[in-house]
């Protein structure tokens, strides 16, 4: 059994690796009503699609973007950590995330990732 040492304490440091990618590109097409509540989306409704982008500046571009290429809506997007969440009816979040990744991946040469879904 393990005891909790003050002098012997472990530090976990987070780092971005330095590069251009979008690292997380998911599509939950059917979440359950309560998830809305759970992440703060209050008038959420539809598919969720999530980006996590690095650099986390790419996470601006892609709410623009992403608010052009389709009728969703921005849940959220985070300029420090490169989070940004969408939500809408299933095809528009897809068309939201299909544009995103041809500005940031085709044009602005970002690592493309592989859209996953749940």
């Amino acid at each position: 059994m393990a005891f909790y040492d003050e002098h012997n304490k472990e530090r976990i440091i987070q780092e971005f690796v330095p590069g251009k990618q979008i690292t997380l590109a998911h599509i939950i097409p059917n979440p359950v009503p309560d998830l809305y509540a759970k992440m703060g989306l209050l008038n959420g409704k539809g598919a969720i699609g999530i980006f996590t982008i690095t650099p986390s500046e790419g996470a601006i571009i892609a709410a623009d973007v992403a608010s052009k290429a389709g009728g969703v809506q921005i849940g959220f997007v985070d300029r420090f950590n490169g989070s940004l969440v969408i939500t809408g009816q299933v095809g528009e979040v897809e068309a939201a995330m299909k544009g995103v990744i041809e500005v940031l991946c085709d044009r602005m040469a970002f690592a493309k990732p592989i859209v996953t879904r749940s």
